[in-house]
Protein backbone atom coordinates (compact mmCIF):
# COMPACT_ATOMS: atom_id res chain seq x y z
CA UNK A 1 0.00 0.00 0.00
CA UNK A 2 1.11 3.52 -0.64
CA UNK A 3 0.08 6.05 1.64
CA UNK A 4 -1.87 8.35 -0.50
CA UNK A 5 -3.10 12.38 0.12
CA UNK A 6 -6.56 10.95 1.53
CA UNK A 7 -4.95 8.75 4.24
CA UNK A 8 -2.53 11.25 6.15
CA UNK A 9 -4.10 12.56 9.49
CA UNK A 10 -3.71 16.63 10.55
CA UNK A 11 -0.27 16.09 11.65
CA UNK A 12 1.11 15.07 8.25
CA UNK A 13 1.65 10.83 8.65
CA UNK A 14 -0.39 8.40 7.71
CA UNK A 15 -3.76 7.89 9.72
CA UNK A 16 -3.73 4.72 12.19
CA UNK A 17 -6.59 3.66 10.63
CA UNK A 18 -5.83 3.38 7.22
CA UNK A 19 -2.62 1.04 8.96
CA UNK A 20 -5.24 -0.78 10.94
CA UNK A 21 -7.24 -1.21 7.89
CA UNK A 22 -3.89 -2.57 5.85
CA UNK A 23 -3.22 -5.10 8.61
CA UNK A 24 -6.53 -6.33 8.97
CA UNK A 25 -7.38 -6.61 5.72
CA UNK A 26 -3.99 -8.71 5.41
CA UNK A 27 -4.59 -10.74 8.66
CA UNK A 28 -8.64 -12.05 6.75
CA UNK A 29 -6.54 -13.08 3.69
CA UNK A 30 -4.29 -15.05 5.89
CA UNK A 31 -7.36 -16.31 7.82
CA UNK A 32 -8.99 -17.29 5.02
CA UNK A 33 -5.98 -18.78 2.22
CA UNK A 34 -6.97 -22.69 3.19
CA UNK A 35 -10.71 -22.07 2.33
CA UNK A 36 -11.96 -22.94 5.98
CA UNK A 37 -14.84 -19.38 6.44
CA UNK A 38 -12.80 -17.71 8.87
CA UNK A 39 -13.98 -14.56 11.00
CA UNK A 40 -12.23 -12.11 13.48
CA UNK A 41 -13.23 -12.49 16.70
CA UNK A 42 -10.67 -9.39 17.68
CA UNK A 43 -7.78 -7.65 16.78
CA UNK A 44 -5.34 -4.67 18.32
CA UNK A 45 -2.55 -3.04 17.22
CA UNK A 46 0.83 -1.08 18.68
CA UNK A 47 2.25 2.16 16.36
CA UNK A 48 5.91 1.83 16.33
CA UNK A 49 7.44 4.77 13.71
CA UNK A 50 4.84 6.76 11.86
CA UNK A 51 4.51 5.92 7.98
CA UNK A 52 4.39 9.36 5.78
CA UNK A 53 3.07 10.62 2.51
CA UNK A 54 4.15 8.73 -0.60
CA UNK A 55 5.72 5.32 1.71
CA UNK A 56 5.20 2.23 0.51
CA UNK A 57 4.08 -0.41 2.61
CA UNK A 58 4.34 -4.08 3.36
CA UNK A 59 2.09 -6.41 5.73
CA UNK A 60 3.08 -9.97 6.25
CA UNK A 61 0.89 -12.50 8.33
CA UNK A 62 2.25 -15.17 10.32
CA UNK A 63 -0.81 -17.39 11.81
CA UNK A 64 1.09 -18.01 15.58
CA UNK A 65 -0.77 -21.01 16.74
CA UNK A 66 -4.85 -22.90 15.67
CA UNK A 67 -6.91 -24.78 18.57
CA UNK A 68 -9.76 -25.84 18.20
CA UNK A 69 -11.82 -23.39 15.89
CA UNK A 70 -9.74 -20.60 16.86
CA UNK A 71 -6.43 -18.92 16.03
CA UNK A 72 -3.69 -15.73 16.67
CA UNK A 73 -2.50 -14.57 13.58
CA UNK A 74 0.56 -12.00 13.88
CA UNK A 75 0.75 -8.84 10.82
CA UNK A 76 3.72 -7.21 10.70
CA UNK A 77 3.67 -3.76 8.73
CA UNK A 78 6.72 -2.23 7.48
CA UNK A 79 7.74 0.31 5.01
CA UNK A 80 9.06 -0.95 1.90
CA UNK A 81 12.60 1.70 1.27
CA UNK A 82 14.20 1.14 4.28
CA UNK A 83 12.34 -2.39 5.91
CA UNK A 84 11.46 0.19 9.13
CA UNK A 85 8.66 -1.75 11.48
CA UNK A 86 5.59 0.88 11.31
CA UNK A 87 3.30 -1.48 13.09
CA UNK A 88 2.46 -4.90 14.91
CA UNK A 89 -1.44 -6.47 14.61
CA UNK A 90 -2.51 -9.20 16.44
CA UNK A 91 -5.39 -11.03 15.02
CA UNK A 92 -8.00 -13.35 16.74
CA UNK A 93 -10.08 -15.77 14.61
CA UNK A 94 -12.28 -18.19 14.65
CA UNK A 95 -13.21 -21.00 12.05
CA UNK A 96 -16.97 -21.63 10.96
CA UNK A 97 -18.93 -23.85 8.46
CA UNK A 98 -20.20 -20.92 6.84
CA UNK A 99 -20.30 -20.13 3.12
CA UNK A 100 -16.63 -20.73 1.27
CA UNK A 101 -15.62 -23.74 4.15
CA UNK A 102 -14.26 -27.13 2.92
CA UNK A 103 -13.76 -29.79 4.57
CA UNK A 104 -10.66 -30.06 5.85
CA UNK A 105 -7.33 -27.53 6.61
CA UNK A 106 -3.96 -27.75 5.79
CA UNK A 107 -2.72 -25.47 8.85
CA UNK A 108 -1.44 -27.05 11.91
CA UNK A 109 -3.42 -27.67 15.32
CA UNK A 110 -2.83 -27.90 18.38
CA UNK A 111 -0.97 -24.51 19.53
CA UNK A 112 1.66 -25.08 16.90
CA UNK A 113 3.34 -22.22 14.85
CA UNK A 114 2.16 -22.79 11.19
CA UNK A 115 3.95 -20.34 9.16
CA UNK A 116 3.89 -17.04 7.27
CA UNK A 117 1.71 -16.33 4.07
CA UNK A 118 2.71 -13.12 2.06
CA UNK A 119 -0.27 -11.13 1.26
CA UNK A 120 0.63 -8.60 -1.50
CA UNK A 121 -2.26 -5.81 -1.80
CA UNK A 122 -1.76 -3.60 -5.26
CA UNK A 123 -3.44 -0.93 -7.11
CA UNK A 124 -5.21 -2.23 -10.13
CA UNK A 125 -4.73 -0.71 -13.37
CA UNK A 126 -5.99 2.65 -13.21
CA UNK A 127 -8.81 2.06 -15.42
CA UNK A 128 -10.38 -1.13 -13.15
CA UNK A 129 -10.82 1.42 -9.94
CA UNK A 130 -9.93 -1.10 -7.32
CA UNK A 131 -7.07 -2.97 -5.91
CA UNK A 132 -6.20 -6.76 -6.61
CA UNK A 133 -4.86 -8.85 -4.10
CA UNK A 134 -2.73 -12.35 -4.02
CA UNK A 135 -1.71 -14.06 -1.44
CA UNK A 136 0.96 -17.35 -1.33
CA UNK A 137 3.37 -18.95 0.69
CA UNK A 138 6.29 -17.20 0.79
CA UNK A 139 9.55 -18.98 -1.56
CA UNK A 140 10.65 -21.73 0.91
CA UNK A 141 13.85 -21.13 2.91
CA UNK A 142 16.89 -23.71 3.82
CA UNK A 143 15.67 -25.91 6.38
CA UNK A 144 17.74 -24.14 9.27
CA UNK A 145 20.54 -26.81 10.61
Amino acid sequence: MTVSETQVNGHDIAHGGYLFTFADSTFALACNATGQFTVASGGDITFVTSARLGDELRCVATERAKFGRSGITDVTVTRVSDGALIAEFRGRSGASSGPGSSAGSSVGSGGVPTGELLVVIAPAPATAGRSRCTARPPRSRPAAQ
